[in-house]
């Protein structure tokens, strides 16, 4: 497969690097690949499946995008963990809270951008949307949310003179993004989805389109494509936790692209991160349901009469694994002395733990729930 990425242009006395277009015909002739290919393919068919037969798996999804929210994040700096995510801002430490909206632009940014796909195409303007949203009231809210960039950028180092990657100059974001959108939905090109994908991420962070948010808005863009092509029905597949195991290689390779015109070895990087990602997540669905068959099962009627209350508080915990003991009361229609008392046989089957260590304004988890998704 002949790819030629572009060339380095001198500008304003630094380097920018000038991708060639991307929008064009390829003879994908790589037979080494195709192996791999035919088993990314298989696996995701085979997450397709299982979440076809996963029951309530809408609240699988919620955790999954709380989890690619913190993982994508982290990747850019912040800290904040799944359990935090799902507090409330006023729960969260002040000097964490910065992070803590960081996250849950990312949540908000995911949830619409993937409803948007219902109205509007995979494109400049559904991704400028969501970096408006991943932008708002946070650290990158002075840096253009919701619009391309209209300036030079760079990544890595302090400063353009020792940048590890200058993208191409501002004035070619339009042009290069027209090309990128036209190529997503270009049925004509010779590739299969995931080397489209592939190849389209990859020109994404190349093209590096805004000053902020660049990496999680084109690590978003591969579920929405995947979605959009009908590859996935349901948005589980995330490719974040990969990249940031990755994070090395992950970088090399795409810098081998621009220095060196090897697609090859980034094709076969994100192939393998397709097939290892599917089987994670085929993993957690089937825990899930060992999960909750063994709470239903085994656990909860070990409490006599008050199954029916236990059984409401579980089937909750599916939905938002944090729980506060006001929320449990309104949920059973128990008392609150007697909402505490459930609470305290929940931990004694281990299913609650409690994660504040006070005496007021108790907060609990379901551990077992969030341990699926590590």
């Amino acid at each position: 497969m002949q790819f030629k990425s572009g060339h380095y242009i001198l500008t304003n006395g630094y380097r920018a690097f000038q991708p060639e277009k991307i929008n064009r015909a390829y003879q994908f002739d790589e037979t080494d690949l195709l192996n791999l290919l035919e088993k990314a393919n298989i696996r995701l068919g085979e997450l397709n499946a299982y979440a076809e037969l996963v029951p309530d798996v809408e609240h699988f999804i919620r955790l999954h995008v709380v989890k690619e929210a913190t993982v994508s994040s982290r990747i850019e700096g912040t800290n904040t963990n799944m359990e935090e995510a799902l507090l409330q801002e006023e729960e969260i430490l002040p000097e964490k809270r910065n992070d803590w909206r960081e996250v849950n632009n990312y949540i908000r940014a995911m949830n619409q951008s993937i409803d948007e796909l219902n109205s509007l195409p995979l494109s400049s303007r559904l991704l400028k949307n969501a970096h408006k949203t991943l932008l708002s009231g946070v650290r990158g809210e002075y840096k253009l949310p919701g619009e391309f960039r209209k300036s030079q950028n760079w990544v890595g180092g302090a400063t353009l003179i020792d940048a590890a990657f200058i993208p191409p100059v501002w004035q070619e974001v339009h042009p290069l993004m027209g090309d990128l959108e036209n190529f997503m939905h270009n049925e004509q090109t010779g590739l299969t989805h995931i080397l489209k994908i592939a190849l389209a991420h990859y020109q994404f962070e190349t093209i590096h389109p805004f000053l902020d948010g660049n990496g999680r808005i084109g690590r978003l863009m591969i579920t929405l494509y995947f979605i959009q092509a009908g590859i996935l029905k349901k948005p589980v597949l995330y490719l974040s936790d990969f990249f940031e195991r990755n994070r090395n290689l992950y970088y090399e390779n795409l810098m081998l692209v621009r220095t060196k015109n090897d697609l090859k070895t980034w094709l076969r990087f994100f192939i393998l991160g397709v097939i290892e990602t599917c089987e994670k997540a085929v993993t957690g669905l089937r825990n899930i349901l060992l999960l909750k068959k063994d709470c239903e099962t085994k656990r909860l009627p070990t409490l006599g009469k008050r199954m029916p209350s236990a059984q409401l508080l579980l089937q909750s915990l599916f939905i938002d694994p944090v729980v506060r003991p006001e929320k449990v009361a309104q949920l059973t229609g128990l008392s609150m002395v007697s909402a505490y008392k459930l609470i305290v046989q929940f931990e004694e089957l281990k299913i609650l733990r409690e994660i504040t260590g006070g005496q007021r304004n108790r907060i609990y988890l379901f551990d077992e729930y969030f341990k699926v998704f590590d």
